[in-house]
């Protein structure tokens, strides 16, 4: 490998890292975040989701973009967008200015995301190639176990706003170090962008979560939330009407009448929904419940997040030689066991009572994500992976985005229902703030504190629950809906897990 391409991996690498680890650092931070800027659980949510909601609905248009214009010049914009909006969260001093913010980071985290295996792919040839795609997705599974103990850190010692200010820096070395290096390389023949299915897929992802989040405050049965619901639906039929007429389509319908490709198309969906939007509710349990310091609670989802990082390296030499249905399907299900493991939190529990549930959860995870991304590239030619890793991290992220927004509801109103019937006359407002803050900081006497404590565990054992139904439901789609014989063969000859890696290294070329 030469000097050169050594830093170009660096480059996008150091990027990767950056839009990644803010997916999970943040997490940690929320509770500093709420106690700071008076902040309530809807607008916690909106932190998570204004971030998810830009990725999810613009990673197809960012890749579309870059096919057209180049890819070094969609990447570079890309991590300038994201690191001012990076500057600007630091800068918040309110909760809608901070959602505000994390919306451009999302923006720019998107053009990120879409070119930097695409730059990976025109910068590396054959072994080398292999080799910095490994490099890659260490990055990216390194960025998930080490955001929330880095989030913890970083929150005890310096504040919260530097879990932002961090990625200034680390921007302007990667913009520094991009320019020199990166070719810009494009597509004549790329489509043009799809302005009405991008402005529909977006607008109906809004609809969905706005009105997941408003419903319990709205009432579910207001205007204010069928309106919003009701357009949701009817911009993603539209949505669906134009991408099928399109001769060049952003979202290309025509892999879903793939069976497997459905099938890991659900699972993805539901692992995002049912499993790491409950990160955010493990942070608060940690912090919230249990009075753990934001390192404190760092420190304790590292059995779950180490285990991300380290089961996939731990299990690469056996994967290949099993069906992917099942690597898939065995990982979902131990999601499901470790969530309803955590279905035992009580008001005064330990936090070891955790422990077995996130070990079980970082192990599942570990086996499913590898498997989500080679059975939804392995389906497809090598020529369409672009398109099929687009759709599969739309899928995630947008589970992540609309599993936030639903599970928050559920959690606030349970707690607003277990606070009705200890507390009389409890009012919204109480369930928000035992919801969104640390309990300590109740007023009311011990008997409302009790009360609170008790609310909020019921309300983290429910969405536990939840979210253990959810990934269930994924590990049984896996299994009945993925099939060896819908895997493309690659060039080589061998399916499914032996097509994998040209699958791959496509999709980060034309991505």
């Amino acid at each position: 490998m030469t000097r050169r391409r050594l830093w170009t991996l660096i480059a996008v690498c150091a990027a990767t890292f950056m839009l990644l680890v803010d997916i999970t650092i943040v997490q940690v931070a929320l509770p500093r975040i709420q106690r700071d800027l008076h902040a309530s659980l809807t607008s916690l949510q909106w932190v998570i989701d204004a971030y998810a909601l830009a990725l999810a609905a613009l990673i197809l248009s960012s890749g579309s973009l870059a096919d057209r214009y180049g890819r070094k010049r969609v990447f570079m914009a890309g991590i300038a967008i994201f690191t001012a909006g990076s500057a600007l969260c630091g800068l918040a001093r309110s909760a809608d200015f901070l959602i505000a913010a994390r919306a451009i980071q999302g923006i720019g985290g998107a053009a990120m995301f879409a070119t930097s295996l695409a730059l990976i792919g025109q910068e590396f040839h054959g072994a080398e190639r292999a080799t910095a795609i490994a490099a890659w997705g260490s990055t990216a599974g390194a960025a998930v176990a080490l955001g929330p103990l880095v989030g913890g850190i970083v929150t005890a010692a310096l504040g919260w706003q530097w879990i932002f200010f961090v990625n200034v820096p680390l921007g302007v070395v990667s913009l520094a170090m991009a320019q020199p290096l990166l070719a810009n390389v494009s597509d004549p023949a790329a489509a043009r962008l799809d302005i009405g299915g991008l402005l529909c897929f977006s607008g109906a992802l809004f609809g969905l979560v706005f009105a997941l989040q408003r419903g319990n405050s709205a009432g579910w049965a207001s205007a204010q939330i069928i309106g919003p619901l009701v357009a949701a639906a009817l911009l993603l039929a539209v949505f669906i009407v134009i991408e099928l007429r399109q001769e060049h389509a952003m979202f290309d319908l025509a892999l879903f009448r793939n069976r497997t490709f459905c099938g890991v198309s659900v699972a993805t969906f539901l692992l995002g929904g049912g499993m790491f939007s409950m990160m955010v509710f493990i942070a608060l349990c940690l912090q919230n419940l249990l009075g753990f310091s934001p390192l404190g609670g760092g420190l304790r989802m590292l059995p779950m997040t180490s285990l991300v990082f380290v089961v996939p390296l731990l299990v690469r030499r056996f994967a290949p030689a099993m069906p992917q249905r099942v690597i898939l399907s065995v990982g979902m299900a131990l999601v499901s066991l470790g969530l309803f493991l955590l279905h035992d939190v009580g008001a005064h529990s330990s936090w070891t009572v955790l422990l077995p549930g996130l070990v079980a959860i970082g192990v599942g995870i570990g086996l499913a994500n590898p498997a989500v991304a080679a059975t939804g590239l392995g389906v497809v030619a090598p020529s369409r992976a672009g398109m099929a890793s687009g759709i599969s991290n739309t899928f995630r992220i947008a589970g992540l985005a609309t599993g936030v927004a639903a599970v928050g509801a559920i959690f606030k109103e349970r707690i607003a229902s277990s606070l009705a019937a200890s507390v009389p006359h409890s009012s919204a407002h109480l369930a928000d703030v035992v919801a969104s803050s640390g309990l300590h900081r109740l007023g009311g006497g011990p008997h409302v504190v009790a009360a609170a404590r008790v609310a909020f565990a019921s309300g983290f054992d429910t969405i536990a629950l939840v979210g253990a139904v959810a990934t269930l439901i994924g590990a049984i789609a896996a299994l009945l809906l993925v099939r060896a014989r819908d895997f493309a063969r690659a060039p080589s000859g061998a399916a499914g897990g032996g097509g994998t890696r040209e699958a791959v290294l496509a999709g980060g070329e034309s991505a």
